[in-house]
């Protein structure tokens, strides 16, 4: 990532997508108000619950074993970024420290934020994608009828469409407001399953 800005932002809860019941996780920032929803597979999102809940499962999920192991090791999780939003897909950034050394490792948003929800340790999200995220929504929110998909990670993987950017200079905070107002007004309440 470089010494681009970024924001420190928290898993605000997982919810689940009302049109394709896929898991989605919401980062927030600090003060609420700049979300970044980031759709994830059925594994990644039981792994960031058991996470969040503390649930201590009979046998170590993935995510658990490779935390212990990296523990084993002698190595901390110093943070997460999200880094980049490129093809509508996340990529992240997994920053381990062992004594001097650090070691940056690609990840999936999901993978990261599941092994830094296990550290307690910070989950960070470039500006720019946070700039990118909002042109994304913005043009999805002009176009609901065309059946677009939103931006998440392994998006090339499942072969969805990619989003072309658009110029509009709407505000990501009202983009927010006004886009996940709808979203959640058509949610039941059994699908917050995890709320923080």
């Amino acid at each position: 990532m470089g010494n681009e800005a970024a924001v420190e932002m928290f898993v605000g809860g997982l919810v689940l997508d009302p049109a394709t019941q896929a898991p989605i996780v919401v980062l927030k920032d600090e003060t609420g108000e700049v979300t970044l929803p980031i759709w994830i597979g059925i594994a990644e999102a039981t792994s960031i619950a058991s996470a969040i809940k503390q649930v201590a499962m009979a046998r170590p999920l993935t995510h658990d074993l490779f935390y212990e192991l990296l523990l084993e090791l002698g190595i901390t999780v110093q943070r997460i970024v999200i880094t980049e939003l490129k093809d509508s897909t996340y990529f992240a950034e997994l920053v381990l420290g062992q004594g001097d050394r650090v070691f940056v490792l690609d990840a999936r948003p999901s993978d990261a934020i599941a092994m830094a929800l296990r550290a307690t340790a910070p989950i960070f999200v470039a500006q720019s994608v946070l700039d990118q995220a909002r042109q994304a929504f913005t043009k999805q929110g002009s176009q609901q009828a065309s059946g677009q998909q939103q931006p998440q990670e392994g998006q090339a993987e499942e072969e969805q469409a990619e989003e072309q950017q658009d110029d509009s200079s709407k505000d990501f905070r009202a983009i927010d407001k006004d886009k996940w107002t709808e979203i959640l007004s058509q949610l039941d309440p059994d699908d917050f399953k995890y709320k923080m």
